[in-house]
């Protein structure tokens, strides 16, 4: 039950370091709500989300090809790691200087959440990265339905945090200048760091089993 207790934590800090982290779909998510209100915010969720779940489930099946292999676990947890302390470092170092930007398109929310989700090279690289490594934690936990368990406690947050964006840029409130904002950015960011360091320990625990 730790275990599953855990892994949940870390799939929601981690994910909330990047579901509210200041890129292009946030900014998108401004533009479009000071138009639409909320309904930009799940239109703009549910573009994103129908290009996430099918790479999750593409990488949950490599990982399923992958996992016996004994360095596996060794080199996703040391790749999550490092990138978790890159990514914090840049998060911390965005939210310190944050301005208010927007993103407008041409196109529908719907669209948009598709095109700025599935064009982004940030968001491939993070789930080719650190998102591997929390799947491969839910396949050993749970197997096969642990990757969809995992999604789901993931984009519940991509849905409640785009849906409430376009709901406060509708109400005209600045929220990327916000320094409460800006604050909560920093915080997350810090405890992900600890998180880094388990994958740290993850891989040397791998590494010692591997050498056993």
């Amino acid at each position: 039950m730790q275990e599953t207790y855990q892994l949940v934590a870390t799939v929601i800090i981690i994910s909330a370091s990047g579901v509210m982290a200041p890129g292009p779909l946030f900014a998108a998510t401004v533009s479009s709500g000071a138009k639409e209100g909320a309904k930009a915010g799940l239109k703009i969720a549910h573009g994103h989300a129908l290009v996430e779940l099918p790479l999750v489930i593409l990488i949950g099946i490599g990982v399923l090809t992958l996992e016996s292999l004994p360095q596996f676990r060794a080199t996703v947890s040391i790749i999550g790691a490092l990138s978790i302390f890159a990514f914090a470092a840049l998060q911390i170092r965005s939210s310190l200087k944050a301005e208010q930007n927007t993103v407008k398109s041409r196109y529908g929310s719907l669209l948009t959440g598709v095109l700025l989700t599935g064009l982004n090279p940030f968001f491939l690289v993070w789930w080719f990265t650190i998102g591997i490594k929390i799947i491969s934690d839910a396949y050993l936990l749970w197997a096969f339905w642990g990757i969809l368990i995992m999604f789901g406690i993931h984009i519940w947050m991509d849905y409640a945090w785009l849906t409430l964006v376009s709901s406060l840029s509708a109400k005209g409130a600045r929220l990327l200048s916000s320094r409460k904002y800006r604050a909560l950015l920093v915080g997350i960011n810090i405890v992900l760091v600890y998180f880094g360091v388990l994958f740290v320990l993850d891989y040397l625990s791998a590494i010692h089993n591997f050498q056993i």
